[in-house]
């Protein structure tokens, strides 16, 4: 089990964090998402590593910018 915490820039509202939610979850191997919109914290929970480049996708996916890791 793995856990990290990112920076992601760009989010203002709940639909933000839903899409965030939505593209991050569905990489390969991720277990649980959180983030939390005061603090613009995405906490990605795993089975083992992730490639922070799969990570930074997914958030750009979703329009946003993965700023760094926390």
């Amino acid at each position: 089990m793995s856990t990290d915490t990112y920076i992601v820039k760009g989010m203002t509202c709940g639909h933000c964090v839903s899409s965030v939610k939505e593209e991050v979850g569905g990489v390969a191997g991720i277990t649980s998402v959180e983030v939390d919109l005061a603090g613009g914290l995405l906490t990605v929970n795993s089975e083992g590593p992730v490639d922070r480049a799969e990570i930074a996708a997914a958030v750009e996916e979703a329009g946003y910018e993965l700023a760094g890791q926390a």
